[in-house]
């Protein structure tokens, strides 16, 4: 505990606080990314994305010896998978268009035939006798035990461009993945927007290669904007909220990393941002599964209340113990079933209600107001008291219980 936060404060050391620092700043980009990739449904495509960076890291390599060098310049091996990345994408873009294969099938084709392929070469440099091969099968799972100053730079700026221009394209982005037909009869050229959006995905995941790997990548461009969806319905605040929740992955993910040095950077983060995408899913005020299951059980609270105050109108026996237990816990009843003063003002009500939502249909013919009834939403939650007063009026005044 003492080294884990030692590593939140920046005092584990230099490496230590660069791997932090950059992690954190991964991780925002990544989750702002993915939130768009996310909303249009796309998210396997950051997978074939992902994939498709290996062959180009492995000739970057083959290119950069063949020039002389080691094979080691992070620059290099970043600028040749953003390469490899982006004819992925034109692949799995041009396939889409025009065959008749559906775009998951064109993905599954391309992120296969990609990574095999970079597998091979990944392979075959290993037989080499000229470079450094060494730590090249670290961009598969990431690792960040050589990481230095220029490189945690190289992914501060690249995350702050990418988050820059997410923020400049939100509105287009946003309604091509709600609505791509609105917004092209709107004049939007959805396919550049389209590739605008899988360009962000490419270049978090280009920067994220050194840390995170291309496995873990994908993992971090979805699961803060998943985990985001459950808090909120704006997309602006899914965005920010992904960004907050990759940044936070990020940064405690490899302070815990930091702490414990067996246990690898990528994995560390992306267990913690599904740690929280978990926590979001059971306990998420609107959306987790705790609040429906609430809201379930108020609902069907409500059906049985209803129900037995309509027996209690017809002098009908109530025989559901549910039903009995929740009027008597109002106190709508007495122990023996029989209807309290407030049960029968209740009961009353509710058939007054039922005729005059009769009244209602008769007399507006706009569904929007009387399509609302569904037996449980207030009379008065749809219309006015005037309304009101001249259904009761139509019904002849006050009417005895039953009546």
């Amino acid at each position: 505990m003492p080294d884990f936060l030692a590593a939140l404060l920046l005092q584990a050391g230099y490496n230590a606080t660069l791997v932090t620092i950059g992690a954190g700043l991964l991780g925002f980009a990544a989750g702002a990314a993915g939130t768009f990739l996310f909303l249009r449904k796309r998210a396997l495509v950051s997978d074939a994305v992902a994939h498709a960076t290996l062959p180009g890291v492995a000739i970057a390599f083959l290119v950069m010896v063949a020039l002389g060098g080691n094979g080691q310049s992070l620059v290099g091996l970043l600028l040749g998978s953003a390469l490899s990345a982006f004819a992925g994408l034109w692949l799995v873009e041009w396939i889409a268009r025009t065959t008749r294969l559906a775009e998951d099938a064109a993905i599954g084709a391309v992120l296969s035939v990609f990574f095999g392929f970079g597998v091979v070469l990944l392979t075959v440099i290993q037989t080499l006798d000229r470079g450094r091969q060494a730590g090249l099968e670290d961009f598969l799972l990431g690792s960040t035990a050589g990481m230095l100053l220029q490189d945690a730079q190289t992914i501060a700026f690249g995350g702050a461009l990418t988050v820059a221009l997410i923020w400049v394209l939100r509105r287009p982005m946003t309604l091509v993945a709600f609505d791509a037909g609105h917004a092209a009869a709107m004049g939007i050229d959805t396919r550049r927007v389209d590739l605008a959006m899988m360009g962000l995905v490419m270049a978090v995941t280009v920067i994220g290669l050194k840390l995170v790997g291309l496995i873990l990548i994908v993992a971090m461009l979805i699961i803060p904007a998943v985990t985001a969806r459950f808090w909120t319905n704006r997309v602006e605040r899914v965005l920010w909220t992904a960004g907050v929740i990759g940044g936070v992955s990020g940064y405690v993910g490899a302070a815990l990393s930091a702490s414990a040095p067996d246990l690898p950077t990528g994995p560390i983060i992306v267990l913690i941002a599904a740690g929280v995408f978990a926590l979001s899913l059971l306990f998420a005020p609107a959306r987790g599964v705790l609040a429906s299951a609430l809201a379930h059980r108020r609902f069907q609270a409500r059906v049985h209340r209803r129900q037995g105050l309509l027996a209690l109108v017809r002098a009908e026996p109530i025989h559901d113990p549910l039903t009995l237990r929740i009027l008597r816990a109002e106190g709508l009843i007495r122990r023996d079933g029989v209807a309290t003063d407030k049960g029968r003002a209740l009961a009353a009500k509710i058939a007054r209600d039922e005729r005059r939502w009769d009244v209602a249909r008769a007399v507006h013919q706009d569904t929007a107001l009387t399509g609302r009834y569904d037996g449980l939403t207030p009379i008065e939650d749809v219309f006015t008291a005037d309304q009101i007063a001249d259904f009761d009026a139509r019904l002849g005044g006050p009417q005895p219980v039953g009546g």
